[in-house]
């Protein structure tokens, strides 16, 4: 897939304010800090489509990008808040669990995992949770290049034994670079896979 156009559509607190749109939709999340706005800019190629901040827990609204004009990019708040109080919390990670279970349009979640570090109970609760929604999901292990690749192949392998332990079948799982590009090929083609399915 090649990517000729992104642009920003809308945000949305909750799933009320979320388009009418008839575009298919392919949402991204991940823990705060896990490198998902740089993940966005870097299937886009847009440098600053998706705002990267320093300060984790940024997003904090439902983020609607509209790519070649025909599917959504959907940026979601993280499942780590740094600095929100526990009462906005909960109602930021409502409205991600109502995304998530009734959006009809959301073909697949891309769920991104800190390729450094160990399995991280954040991480295995959100998937333990969105294994029960029966939505279908994939893994993008972020931030490859700041660890050998040997070493990095071992904590992906780690994390799926230990995460999926008993599971017949695992997740589809890629690994990401920001700086070297690793991943945005494979991670657009896959994509454009389900797409031409929906098609």
């Amino acid at each position: 897939m090649k990517i000729k156009s992104s642009e920003f559509d809308r945000s949305a607190p909750n799933i009320k304010e979320c388009p009418n749109s008839p575009f298919p939709e392919f949402a991204f999340i991940g823990r705060s800090n896990v490198g998902k706005s740089s993940i966005i800019n870097l299937l886009t190629e847009r440098n600053a489509l998706a705002k990267v901040s320093v300060t984790p827990g940024k997003t904090k609204l439902i983020n609607f990008f509209r790519i070649n004009g025909s599917w959504n990019l959907v940026d979601l708040p993280g499942y780590g808040y740094a600095h929100v109080s526990k009462d906005k919390r909960a109602e930021f990670n409502e409205a991600v669990a109502d995304y998530i279970e009734q959006r009809e349009k959301l073909r697949l979640v891309f769920v991104l995992i800190d390729s450094r570090l160990e399995p991280q109970k954040i991480d295995r609760e959100f998937l333990a949770w969105l294994q029960g929604t029966v939505r279908p999901f994939a893994l993008i292990f972020t931030k490859a290049d700041k660890l050998s690749a040997t070493k990095v192949q071992s904590n992906v392998a780690f994390f799926m034994n230990t995460v999926f332990a008993g599971r017949a079948e695992f997740p589809r799982i890629f690994t990401s670079s920001s700086k070297t590009k690793e991943g945005r090929l494979e991670i657009l083609k896959f994509i454009d896979e389900m797409l031409a399915e929906r098609r």
